[in-house]
Formats: structure tokens, sequence, C-alpha cells
């Protein structure tokens, strides 16, 4: 994972986009759902915005199990100490050439002293308009 800025201080997004990173790479299904709250609203390439642990879960399990993801931080912050949101640009990847480039956006929330994702939003990149 790279960053486009300085981390100077333990920062939500940064610690959940690592280890939602790991869990990827990894095809960590269990680990990637818990890192969700359980009525999150996720938005991934499909294009219906789906709720919950579960619907997340189903998701990446459908995922095909060598794809990785390059993870690069653009900006992120925090709203008190129960909330905190973030962009980066992922770039998916398969061993055989296959790509996609995406936007992404995430509101995180504290739970039980454990920050998890409440939303999740992707936004593939096209460079031909």
């Amino acid at each position: 994972m790279t960053d486009r800025m300085t981390d100077t201080s333990t920062d939500p997004v940064r610690e959940i986009l690592e280890r939602w990173k790991a869990a990827f790479d990894g095809h960590q299904v269990e680990t990637m759902a818990g890192l969700f709250t359980d009525d999150a609203l996720f938005q991934g390439f499909g294009p219906e915005v789906t709720s919950g642990r579960d619907a997340v879960r189903a998701y990446y399990d459908a995922v095909a199990d060598d794809r990785s993801a390059d993870v690069t931080v653009l900006s992120t912050y925090t709203i008190g100490d129960q909330v905190a949101g973030g962009f980066a640009d992922v770039t998916f990847k398969d061993p055989h050439g296959w790509e996609a480039s995406v936007h992404m956006s995430l509101v995180l929330q504290r739970e039980n002293d454990a920050w998890r994702i409440r939303q999740y939003h992707v936004s593939r990149v096209i460079t031909d308009h």
C-alpha cells in the first residue's frame, strides 16, 4: 500500500485498508466480511447497492482467489472519535494480466473500540470518453 499523504499518527482508514488489502490478497473472505459493520452499505463492481455483512461475504466469496489489490491512499479524515473516512485509488489485478482501476471511498464507524467499514463504494476508472 502506498500513500500520497504523510502519516503522522494512527489513521483508522489506513489501518482498515492495510487489513482489507491483506485479506483481499489472501482471499480471506471471513476476515474481509469482519471488517464491515453488520448493516454496512456496499457498492462493488455490480450495479446494485447491497447491505449487510452477509452480502459483503457473498460478494468477496465470488471474487477469483488469484486477484490482488494495489492501494494508494489519497485522503483521509476523522470526525470526532467515532467516524472516519477517506478516498483511495485501487488497482485490482490477476496473474493473467487482467486489471481494473477504481476510485474507492470509505466511511468508517467505531464499534466497541474497533473501526469497521460502514459504507464502501468503488467507481471504475474509465479513461476513454
